[in-house]
């Protein structure tokens, strides 16, 4: 009965987060602007990953089977061990 408890109240407070817009706290300020902008940067856009650290998928699909050209390094397992 303590251990459905304690789930339960763990599993409440892991779904009670925040929703609020994110603002610096109190007394802070955001980054300065780079050099070259003109303005400051918002804290939904400095969240946001840059494509460096998110990239995009490219899977280019087939239409149609393709014979397999021959892999050298594809050989039978040998009997050395």
């Amino acid at each position: 009965m303590r251990r459905l408890l304690a789930l339960t109240v763990l599993t409440g407070l892991a779904a009670c987060g925040q929703s609020a817009p994110l603002k610096p706290a109190a007394g802070q300020q955001l980054p300065v602007a780079p050099y070259g902008r003109d303005g400051r940067e918002t804290a939904e856009n400095l969240l946001k990953p840059t494509p460096q650290a998110a990239p995009e998928r490219s899977v280019e699909l087939r239409k149609r089977s393709e014979k397999r050209l021959q892999d050298p390094f594809d050989l039978p397992p040998t009997d050395d061990e």
